[in-house]
């Protein structure tokens, strides 16, 4: 089981919602991780007394088109990806200065509340449409066998446990659980932004709802509402509408 255990040396934290992120950062500090930040995040860290460094500082680049462009880049993915058993991974990284990163801690632009708001303009949803967040989460859930992808604040209280009670490491089923999530939540962000620009609202952003064409029985009406992530409201249903053939 130790064998199995990473420790994290270093974090990538980037988070729209906050809520939770400094209680995570502080023990992750305490265990001695250096921690790598964004924008508001870092301000935010900062502020609350945690030691960041800017992803400009690893990066070597501003970040820049209004915060578009700023973990595109291979010194974090490169860090994200790379096999710490691989001998050429390993001599790739130190060719290129790429450091490994054992941890990224994202949440994505929160582009379903934004649709869900009356008038909202299709530029400022397009606005909402997040990049490089995505991208740190693929990159770091492929290479759950090194590195911790967390992407909810639901996660943090049994990460900072299980962390305290690994002087900051992390086991590999963890790892692996936080792999699976991420790819779910990737998919659910997806097929949300591509059912708003198809016009479509097969994919439900919480708490809204679509009317049934009939309910158990053809003579009683229904609703398919979503509550939070997963469940059948999540997903795709082969019909041209919901109540229609085959379903």
């Amino acid at each position: 089981m130790t064998a199995q255990l990473r420790k994290i040396h270093r974090a990538i934290i980037s988070v729209s919602d906050k809520t939770g992120i400094v209680d995570l950062a502080l023990t992750l500090r305490e265990f001695g991780t250096e921690i790598i930040s964004t924008g508001g995040t870092a301000k935010s860290l900062r502020e609350a007394g945690v030691d960041v460094l800017d992803i400009s500082d690893i990066t070597g680049f501003p970040e820049m088109m209004d915060g578009r462009v700023k973990t595109l880049h291979p010194r974090v993915h490169g860090g994200l990806l790379a096999l710490r058993d691989n001998p050429e991974h390993v001599a790739a990284m130190e060719r290129n200065g790429i450091q490994p990163i054992d941890m990224v801690v994202v949440n994505l632009y929160p582009f379903a509340e934004t649709i869900a708001r009356e008038g909202v303009t299709r530029e400022e949803a397009i606005e909402q449409i997040d990049i490089g967040g995505p991208a740190m989460i693929r990159s770091a859930a492929k290479n759950a066998r090194d590195v911790a992808v967390v992407t909810a604040p639901a996660q943090y209280e049994k990460l900072i446990l299980e962390l305290t009670q690994n002087d900051g490491s992390l086991s590999l089923a963890t790892r692996e659980s936080l792999a699976e999530a991420a790819f779910r939540q990737t998919a659910r962000y997806d097929a949300i932004v591509s059912s708003y620009l198809g016009g479509q609202d097969l994919f439900l952003v919480p708490g809204k709802s679509v009317d049934l064409r009939y309910g158990e029985n053809p003579h009683q009406s229904a609703t398919l509402t979503q509550a939070g992530d997963g469940g059948v409201a999540n997903a795709e249903l082969q019909t041209s509408e919901l109540g229609l053939d085959g379903v």
